[in-house]
């Protein structure tokens, strides 16, 4: 078992710690993951409502990047670490302050670059947002 796949289990199971970044940021844990992909639930803190009860944009990018972190894990070799060189976020309808289902996937992967996609549902499979990201994969230190 990698270190990637122990930390997913741990995640996943709820008795893994999260970092502290994530507790801040009210990210949450992931719901299930298997071999090139991760999904979670996401529920908004009510302290996180908007003026006009719509979901704020920068918290959609923090999810990618956790979301997309977490299928990289799923396929990130034991012997290699990882870091985002690039993340792009495409806002399709305004989200509301309502449970987010978020379904990440790896898309391509070679020894140097891992891709991965998300995208963000609410109430009947209402796509709100897509996301994907590289990854660089780098030699564990």
């Amino acid at each position: 078992m990698t270190w990637a796949i122990e930390r997913l289990e741990a995640i996943c199971s709820g008795e893994g710690d999260l970092p502290p970044i994530v507790e801040q940021l009210r990210l949450g844990r992931l719901d299930a993951w298997g071999e090139g992909w991760a999904r979670k639930t996401w529920t908004p803190h009510p302290s996180l409502d908007t003026a006009d009860g719509s979901l704020f944009g920068g918290y959609i990018a923090a999810l990618a990047d956790q979301a997309l972190a977490f299928a990289t894990m799923t396929v990130i070799p034991a012997d290699r670490h990882y870091r985002t060189t690039q993340l792009q976020v495409s806002f399709l309808r305004i989200g509301r302050n309502a449970p987010v289902e978020i379904h990440a996937q790896v898309v391509a992967a070679t020894r140097q670059m891992i891709t991965v996609r998300a995208s963000f549902t609410q109430a009947e499979d209402r796509l709100i947002a897509e996301a994907s990201a590289q990854q660089i994969v780098l030699a564990a230190a």
